[in-house]
């Protein structure tokens, strides 16, 4: 059966899957990823900005894993780091994919990164997959451990580059209907020219109109959003 290894209170997105992420100019990673999802081994690295899609695809990769494959998901930013030191070294003999959110913060302390490469050798003795996800390549991070810094630099680095308008419209609309939510053109288009052009802050402000409209019983109207910015 799927293990899906996550510490107490937290929980994987049910809306990031595959399906509703938009690759826009990142069709290559989307592709790497399912395949590793499905079973093919491979150390990837994944980075961006902030909102750039990070979580949302370690996420998919664990939601789309067969059956057959023992997936863990691992949040290190929210975790202490004692905690997440001990998570990522006992996952690491446990499962067929393990994958670490925010590996920036393990990186430049010797316990940790001493840690992080115990795993990264024993998932590598046991022919498994490793998937990490950070703000910058491997070879920007102040590393203390060379070894594992080495490591890193050699995997598969994939960076994920911003979405033009017409992607965030889709991704918009996409969130919009995963939510059984009726987001009209213009008002998306309305959005997009008013609100910050980062996904993760659309996707927030979007979650807020939506609880909103709810609460009023209104339709996201162009008139509705604007009264709802302009008393943000």
């Amino acid at each position: 059966m799927i293990m899906q290894q996550l510490p107490l209170g937290v929980r994987l997105q049910d809306r990031a899957t595959f399906e509703s992420f938009v690759a826009g100019p990142n069709t290559q990673v989307l592709a790497r990823l399912q395949a590793m999802a499905s079973g093919e081994r491979a150390v990837a690295w994944v980075c961006g900005l902030p909102g750039s899609g990070r979580t949302h695809l370690l996420h998919a990769v664990c939601a789309a894993a067969p059956l057959t494959l023992r997936v863990a998901y691992l949040p290190l930013a929210t975790l202490p780091r004692s905690e997440a030191v001990t998570a990522v070294f006992e996952s690491a003999g446990e499962v067929d994919v393990l994958c670490l959110d925010d590996l920036d913060h393990l990186v430049g302390e010797p316990t940790a990164e001493r840690a992080l490469f115990s795993a990264y050798r024993r998932l590598e003795e046991r022919q498994r997959s490793l998937l990490v996800s950070a703000s910058q390549p491997p070879a920007a991070l102040p590393w203390t451990l060379a070894d594992i810094g080495s490591r890193f630099a050699a995997s598969e680095v994939f960076v994920l580059h911003p979405l033009d308008e017409a992607a965030q419209h889709e991704a918009l609309a996409r969130r919009a209907a995963g939510r059984g939510l009726d987001l009209p053109e213009e008002t998306a288009r309305y959005l997009l020219r008013r609100s910050p052009r980062d996904m993760a802050s659309l996707c927030r402000l979007l979650d807020d109109i939506d609880v909103a409209s709810l609460s009023a019983q209104r339709r996201l109207t162009v008139p509705f959003v604007r009264a709802l910015l302009d008393g943000i």
